[in-house]
């Protein structure tokens, strides 16, 4: 059997999408979502998916192993509510799954690197460390763990990685609005790791956090990792993806002052 896997929150704009991507090839769908205040749970038990219902939680990597560790299948793919595999992925994990099924999968990978095409600002990126954007996501039951202690980790793996045929479109930023909820939510939560490492607000870390960081990103995503290819979007992704440093720590400097009071 193959399980896939989701933690959710508020994603009725995507859900239904995603599910019906891999209706075809799943054996079961486990969704761990975070209390939804939308339709999510609702759209996602209509398409025959299982829901556990938990608390939305500052690292939702803690709901994705949640639903990680309900699945039964021999092999598991992870997605986000706003990804889904392409034909020639689901090809490939066809022929995995089967191999393993008929017992004939010694010595072979037990995870696999899947290549993403990024949506952003009505284009998909071609470069600016945004293609082929490789993410764990597709294992053997048993063999993948998330360390859920960042939101951009990679999975851990017991084993050798290989790497899936196809792609996972990820459709994460429809719409400049979609990015600035998740900007937020990432630096929220990055200036709460910050806070639990003692940064203290100075001179020195402000001129590191807003200037040289975010100036540093910038080159690398635009110059170095040529996201110039991308005309505009590769641009205001490379500056915006710079601001993460800056915000991050000025919410940081907001959490001190509030303590103080």
């Amino acid at each position: 059997m193959l399980s896939v896997v989701l933690a959710t929150f508020n994603e009725e704009k995507n859900i239904e999408k995603c599910l019906k991507s891999v209706k075809d090839i799943a054996g079961e769908i486990i969704v761990v979502d975070g209390s939804s205040t939308d339709n999510t749970r609702e759209i996602a038990k209509n398409l025959g998916a299982k829901v556990i219902k938990t608390t939305n939680k500052a690292n939702f990597h803690i709901n994705k192993q949640m639903a990680m560790d309900a699945a039964k299948g021999e092999l598991v793919l992870q997605l986000d509510a706003d990804e889904w595999p392409d034909k020639e992925q689901k090809d490939f994990i066809k022929k995995i799954h089967a191999k393993i099924i008929k017992g004939n999968y010694n010595n072979q990978p037990v995870a696999w690197w899947l290549k993403r095409k990024n949506f952003f600002l009505g284009h998909y990126f071609k470069k600016g460390g945004q293609y082929p954007d490789p993410v764990i996501r597709l294992y053997v039951n048993g063999f993948a763990k998330l360390p859920q202690k960042d939101v951009h980790e990679q999975m851990k793996v017991d084993g050798e990685i290989g790497w899936a045929q196809g792609h996972l479109i990820h459709y994460a930023n429809p719409t400049f609005s979609d990015y600035l909820r998740k900007f937020s939510t990432y630096t929220s939560f990055k200036a709460m790791q910050l806070e639990e490492e003692k940064l203290k607000i100075n001179l020195i870390t402000s001129f590191e956090y807003l200037v040289i960081k975010p100036l540093k990103t910038f080159i690398q995503l635009f110059l170095r990792h040529r996201g110039y290819v991308d005309g505009i979007p590769g641009f205001v992704f490379a500056v915006m993806s710079g601001l993460h440093h800056a915000i991050a720590y000025l919410m940081l400097w907001e959490l001190k002052e509030k303590k103080k009071k």
